[in-house]
């Protein structure tokens, strides 16, 4: 048994990923692997909180597990998996369903914005997906979950649920808890929260209904510069010292993230220089980090034997320590098992 603790993380693969799952996620889980007992997983059953098409979910579920690898999870160091080959992830997500209340749920934030757009056919996948998170982090004994800004109320649900369940079903007093309560691990990088480049009031989405909004990491070099070309930024032409506005904050913020300086380290060298020279600037970097990226991406989704290998080892390493849980979990609630 591994005495480090457990850090869990996940993307959803739909559509493509971009650079706000990079910068903000991905890119930071790199260092965890040699300080933490790492499990990584594409979440493809939250995916269909809303419709997919089947072939695109597939398709692209493969493409974020490549992608982890090309941007440096090493399938020898990290668990790696897709969560609906864990059924665990689901079972677990009933039982917590069923100590979580209608009135916690539908104060969810993301909830609350999600559901909007939906009117009377609310899908009800996006009440409970919560619920579903919090399996998804429960079912493992997580310490620590990395987590942004828009996360964290998720995140104190799951440690709700955990405490509720412990006290609701504890072995004997004084004994061991039934889950770990998670801390949430928030990020330092300035990546955490990246904006749209056409929009830098919203979070970068790969729904981004405004073309050029969204970089991604299949996006070509000429692509790229022209999204960052074309980021808002305002009325003026030069970079001040104090009172950036939002777009020029969101394109610093970009560069701060992919070469790891300070914000501040980074807008010291534009203070008083035209706009054009930070988005060309910005354009070229986020080009010389994405390229490696998307050029060893595509080289491992050709092998698709070798990502059925990875996907093989680690659903059934995720599978053996899910089921472990779970037997302890139905002998609390009162199951029979066999």
């Amino acid at each position: 048994m591994s005495l480090k603790k457990t850090v869990l993380s996940a993307v959803q693969p739909t559509n493509l990923l971009h650079i706000g799952n990079y910068l903000g996620a991905i890119k930071n889980w790199i260092p965890y692997q040699d300080e933490y007992d790492c499990l990584f997983f594409a979440v493809d059953l939250h995916s269909i909180t809303v419709k997919q098409d089947p072939a695109e979910l597939h398709e692209n579920t493969y493409r974020s597990i490549a992608t982890y690898i090309a941007c440096g999870i090493d399938p020898k160091k990290a668990t790696l998996f897709v969560q609906s080959q864990v059924p665990q992830h689901l079972e677990l997500a009933w039982v917590l369903t069923c100590q979580s209340s209608i009135g916690e749920l539908s104060r969810m934030t993301q909830y609350k914005d999600k559901s909007q757009k939906h009117g009377d056919r609310i899908p009800t996948g996006l009440f409970v997906y919560p619920v579903l998170m919090a399996a998804d982090i429960l079912l493992y004994r997580t310490h620590v979950v990395p987590v942004g800004d828009d996360q964290k109320q998720h995140l104190e649900l799951t440690r709700d649920l955990a405490e509720r369940m412990n006290n609701a079903y504890a072995e004997q007093k004084g004994g061991p808890d039934l889950f770990v309560v998670p801390e949430p691990m928030i990020q330092k990088s300035g990546g955490a929260r990246i904006m749209s480049l056409q929009d830098p009031t919203f979070k970068m989405s790969k729904s981004d209904p405004t073309p050029g909004g969204c970089v991604f990491l299949t996006d070509s070099d000429k692509e790229i510069e022209k999204k960052f070309k074309r980021a808002v930024t305002d009325s003026g032409t030069e970079v001040k010292a104090e009172g950036q506005s939002e777009g020029i904050q969101s394109l610093i913020s970009i560069q701060s993230a992919f070469l790891n300086e300070s914000y501040d380290a980074v807008l010291s060298r534009y203070i008083g220089k035209q706009y054009g020279y930070l988005k060309v600037d910005t354009a070229n970097i986020a080009i010389e980090k994405i390229r490696p990226i998307r050029e060893k991406t595509e080289e491992i989704l050709k092998d698709r034997s070798y990502l059925d290998s990875i996907l093989k080892a680690g659903a059934l390493a995720a599978r053996g320590r899910a089921e472990k849980m779970m037997n302890e979990v139905y002998k609390r609630v009162g199951f029979v098992r066999e």
